[in-house]
């Protein structure tokens, strides 16, 4: 577990997770290094639509592709600000580069893009964001938590966000209903 990098891998909460704001959570780890872990819950969507968030920042959402979007429960941390997981990744004022293929955006003007249909092909946003401090994330996944797995985007993109946690969980070959509330050491 020394210097594992948990970016662009999920984290799959296990039955045992007790904290409600991940209970039940698909997490999609953006950036982990030494200074902690950043992700976003990609599978809690909230009862606010794209189109009603873009009026709530005076944006008018052109783009019918995503005016019933829903917007996510990202986590905890900054609820009240956006960040935009989106693919392509092209070039916005404040994005970091999961990979090739994915990036996280908090600057206003992805989503100008996106109400105009300017902006990436597919998006998910959502307000606030999971963190955890330094070696927060590794003992956590120590004590069992969290499976991670390496992450495909097709799981956030393309899939309803019930179906989510279930690929995920097919990436490791498991089914969620098999997993019992305590995990054991071989």
């Amino acid at each position: 577990m020394e210097n594992a990098n948990f970016t662009d891998h999920f984290l799959i909460a296990m039955p045992n997770m007790t904290d409600p704001n991940f209970s039940g959570t698909l997490t999609y780890i953006c950036d982990h290094g030494e200074q902690g872990a950043l992700g976003v819950v990609i599978n809690r969507p909230i009862e606010l639509s794209l189109d009603k968030l873009f009026d709530q920042i005076g944006l008018h959402l052109e783009d019918q592709r995503l005016i019933h979007l829903p917007v996510y429960y990202g986590g905890p941390v900054q609820m009240e600000r956006g960040f935009v997981l989106h693919r392509p990744i092209g070039d916005w004022s404040s994005t970091l580069a999961i990979n090739e293929r994915v990036g996280l955006t908090t600057s206003k003007d992805i989503l100008e893009a996106s109400a105009s249909s300017a902006g990436p092909d597919q998006i998910l946003v959502t307000l606030g964001y999971a963190g955890w401090g330094p070696g927060q994330l590794e003992d956590e996944i120590k004590q069992n938590a969290w499976l991670t797995v390496p992450a495909d985007p097709h799981v956030i993109f393309d899939l309803l966000p019930d179906q989510r946690l279930p690929a995920a969980m097919q990436l490791l070959g498991i089914d969620l209903s098999m997993l019992s509330e305590v995990a054991g050491h071989a």
